[in-house]
Formats: structure tokens, C-alpha cells, sequence
């Protein structure tokens, strides 16, 4: 099977065809959310091709395929991130500006910070005195590092 669009989102589906419909899951890392072009193996066995026709980032939660009686959904494996939690705006400033120097995407939860876990990251966040935790947690979109250079 090649899969060349993806047919919805779960969030989007009615829960009562969620409840009522058989569940495989594709499990990737949040890096291969950007590939448009992979082979993946679901956790029946099923082998699956994904070349998506519009470029656009897989998601947690998209449909890959759906009939009457079955979907193939995308699950994401956790990542080990970095939780920043400023206690003021200057500390949020202060760190958001330390990571734009480093290039490293971000992702953003209520009032955390997420990016993935980094060493050097988290001795500057101890050395600035800015609240962290490390943890596993699984992020909906991938990390996308954008290129740029300092001209």
C-alpha cells in the first residue's frame, strides 16, 4: 500500500467511528514527522508507503488510511526534551535569545518551552538559574530546524 495524502486527523473524527473502527499504528520519531518519502512497518506487521503528494509535515494522530472497518494512524515516539519554565519575561527573553543564537527549534505548551534535550542547554539553563525539567514526552509536530546564516 502507498499512501499519498492523509485522510484526517483523529481529533477531527467523530468519536463514535473512533470507538467503532480497528486501530493500526505507524510509530515514528518526531524527526521522520518531515519525511514525505519513507517506508514504515505498523504494529500489526502491515508494510506501508508513504510518499505525500503536498508538502506538509506529518502529524501525531493523522489517519493514513480508513475504511468501514479499519485506520492506520501515525503515533509519535517520545522525545527526551528540555521543559523551560520562565518565572518572568525577562528570563523568558534571556533564554528564548540564548537558544535563537544556537539555532535550535522550539515548541511551545501553555507557558513551557520545549526543546530537546541538549546538554549544553541544560548547564545554561542551571547556570541562568531558569526553571527546567527533563522529561519524555511525546510532541504532536517535529522539530524543525530552520537554516540561516549569520552574513
Amino acid at each position: 500500500m502507498i499512501v499519498e495524502e492523509v485522510v484526517a486527523n483523529i481529533d477531527q473524527l467523530d468519536p463514535t467511528i473512533l470507538a467503532s473502527t480497528h486501530k493500526e499504528k505507524v510509530y515514528l520519531e518526531s524527526s521522520d514527522l518531515v519525511k514525505r518519502i519513507q517506508r514504515v512497518t505498523t504494529d500489526h506487521g502491515k508494510e506501508i508507503g508513504i510518499r505525500l503528494k503536498e508538502a506538509r509535515d506529518l502529524q501525531a494522530g493523522d489517519v493514513l488510511y480508513m475504511d468501514e472497518k479499519n485506520m492506520i494512524i501515525v503515533e509519535v515516539f517520545p522525545d527526551d526534551l528540555l521543559i523551560i519554565q520562565p518565572k518572568s519575561i525577562k528570563e523568558m527573553g534571556t533564554i528564548a535569545h540564548q537558544l535563537g543564537n544556537r539555532h535550535l527549534p522550539a515548541q511551545f505548551e501553555e507557558n513551557q518551552m520545549l526543546v530537546q534535550y541538549d546538554y549544553l542547554v541544560e548547564d545554561l539553563l542551571q547556570q541562568l538559574e531558569i526553571p527546567y525539567m527533563r522529561e519524555k514526552r511525546k510532541v504532536r509536530q517535529a522539530f524543525r530546524h530552520i537554516g540561516h546564516s549569520h552574513d
